[in-house]
């Protein structure tokens, strides 16, 4: 055994003692699905970003960069990640006052509606099972690259390994080992890209020289290598599918159940808002660092293939052992966290939310939901034998599919007093269908759409076009105005001044961290790539009018006033 299989062997028994250890504390269903809602912020940090951070970015994403997208993929993460603290504001703290054991359930409480939760659910099996299948198939692919495991073996492996403690702990264990892995991964991810860019001469000699790069001439530009041998045709229509992506993603922090769900774990609202500030830090941090290190690593190899083998060439050849064993054992916790979270999640929906249980004891609920993860598991691995590999864009395919189905649902819910059942019922579903549908005709040459018109924003357009007009024909009924009226009732033990002023500060420094970023990619990327490509403006000044200094200026500018808003509405929230 080798130091790279080593370190990934020694995590992995790692996690699952841990996550035993937890479900040997998981006695009620309220254990079991919420982690007994004591969570503090460190671990709703932790698995906020641990179970969005997942092999697809470390891989698929990574790879979609180093292929020639680096440019905009430095400039572009701040804005999505702005969907954290408004997901907190207007839909987070309000998901978690309601008490609900599942998001799904949350919006049968809302709507006093079953067949809402049961649409909700199907949702979750179809999205996050489709999540699920994806990050299995990246830690398997991690597997057979530093082992001689056959995929199929290493299928089974990575299976094992999230579903061994998932099952059992539920949520108590998924927090625990999310935060063990997102310190891991977080970790050795920066050390790895501090090496690789102090091994190619500094930040600034390395943008000089991936700006020059003659394979991939337009790398670092803005909008990355565009044209008829790449997926964008031109600079326009790559800015148009990366904003669309960015406001997508944004959704999805802010309202889908892999994100949002964390919420109820947290101890209280304080504990929601402050988590969201600072995982909106670390999420784009980490993008950043793994997309710098994806960039950087043409510089040694410029042609690797499979582009999702990157971060394991780095790995395995560029760094020293034992980093690279780190980083390896980092790749494989970023994968076992988000699937652990994607089973534990459509294991509830299958036990909780699809059908009704009202006759069934807790303790025979805890079992049939122990069961549930165990079938869903169990599918999965199934599926993953026979399913082509593709994470980056069966990733982009799922991932985002919560954007338009639960979206303007999930945030009208709080904040809208027309909204009925029955428009929230098929505003999932048609947002949904006209997501998902479009994009498997695409992805089977049948239709081609504009480049304008993606499918994430039609379904999303259309949910919110049938929430709007079903709503104006529809009533709402007494039950629903009364149990809305509620949720905006701030609970008394949440008015505390200790806690407004430690709440007060996240966003803070949100806005410091902002500045900062901003100021540092002017330095080490904006310049240097003006120089080398001659493209400063009069006296050797910056061009602040070209594509890569106003994305980058566009970070404070988006940033600043949501930290602004955020500071005034906790203020005023519980002030």
């Amino acid at each position: 055994m080798d130091i790279y299989s080593g370190a990934i062997l020694i995590s992995l028994l790692i996690y699952i003692v841990v996550g035993n250890y937890a479900g040997r504390r998981v006695k009620k269903l309220d254990d079991y699905f919420v982690a007994g809602r004591r969570a503090p912020t460190l671990l709703i940090v932790g698995t906020l970003v641990a179970s969005v951070l997942s092999t697809n970015i470390f891989l698929g994403e990574t790879g979609f960069v180093y292929e020639g997208q680096a440019g905009p993929y430095l400039l572009w993460p701040p804005i999505g990640a702005m969907g954290y603290i408004f997901g907190a504001l207007l839909f987070g703290r309000y998901l978690r006052r309601s008490r609900a054991i599942t998001v799904a359930d949350y919006f049968g409480q809302r709507f006093n509606s079953h067949r809402v939760q049961a649409a909700a659910g199907i949702t979750i099996i179809f999205g996050l099972g489709g999540y699920l299948l994806a990050v299995t198939q990246g830690t398997a692919i991690l597997l057979t690259e530093i082992t001689d495991f056959s995929f199929t073996q290493a299928l089974v492996i990575s299976w094992v390994s999230y579903t061994a403690f998932t099952m059992y702990s539920g949520s108590r264990g998924v927090i625990l080992t999310d935060t063990l892995m997102f310190l891991l991964f977080t970790s050795v991810a920066m050390l790895a890209l501090i090496f690789l860019i102090q091994d190619a001469g500094g930040w600034a000699n390395s943008v000089r020289q991936l700006a020059t790069l003659p394979e991939k001439p337009d790398l670092m530009a803005w909008h990355g290598m565009v044209g008829d041998d790449t997926p964008f045709s031109s600079a326009l229509h790559f800015a148009l599918w990366n904003l669309t992506l960015a406001l997508a993603w944004g959704m999805v922090y802010a309202v889908s159940p892999w994100q949002s769900s964390r919420y109820l774990i947290a101890r209280d609202e304080h504990v929601v808002i402050r988590a969201a500030c600072i995982a909106a830090i670390f999420v784009t941090l980490m993008e950043l660092t793994l997309y710098a290190a994806g960039a950087v690593i043409n510089l040694s190899d410029s042609g690797i293939q499979p582009s999702e083998l990157v971060i394991i060439y780095a790995a395995m050849n560029l760094l020293p052992e034992l980093m690279g064993a780190m980083l390896l054992a980092g790749i494989m916790a970023a994968g076992l966290s988000s699937a652990s979270t994607f089973l534990s999640l459509v294991g509830f929906s299958v036990s909780n939310d699809l059908f009704r249980h009202d006759a069934v004891d807790e303790n025979r609920m805890l079992k049939l939901s122990r069961l549930a993860m165990l079938l869903v598991g169990v599918v999965t691995l199934l599926v993953a034998f026979y399913s082509p590999v593709n994470i980056f864009w069966l990733t982009y395919f799922v991932g985002t599919l919560f954007a338009s189905s639960w979206g303007p649902v999930g945030l009208m819910s709080v904040w809208s007093k027309r909204i009925t059942s029955g428009a929230a019922f098929w505003g999932i579903i048609s947002g949904f269908v006209f997501n998902a549908g479009p994009k498997a005709l695409e992805y089977m040459g049948w239709i081609e759409l504009p480049f304008w018109l993606d499918p994430i924003l039609l379904g999303g357009l259309v949910s919110l076009a049938v929430v709007l007009v079903l709503s104006y024909l529809g009533r709402v009924s007494r039950v629903e105005q009364v149990y809305r009226m509620r949720l905006h009732r701030i609970p008394e033990q949440e008015i505390s001044v200790p806690k407004l002023r430690l709440t007060l500060y996240a966003p803070l420094v949100l806005a410091v961290y902002s500045v900062t970023m901003c100021i540092v990619l002017i330095t080490i990327y904006v310049r240097p790539y003006q120089e080398i490509t001659g493209t400063l403006g009069a006296a050797g000044g910056i061009d602040w009018l070209s594509g890569e200094a106003l994305l980058v200026l566009a970070s404070p500018v988006v940033v600043l006033p949501t930290a602004f808003i955020a500071w005034r509405m906790i203020r005023r929230s519980y002030g």
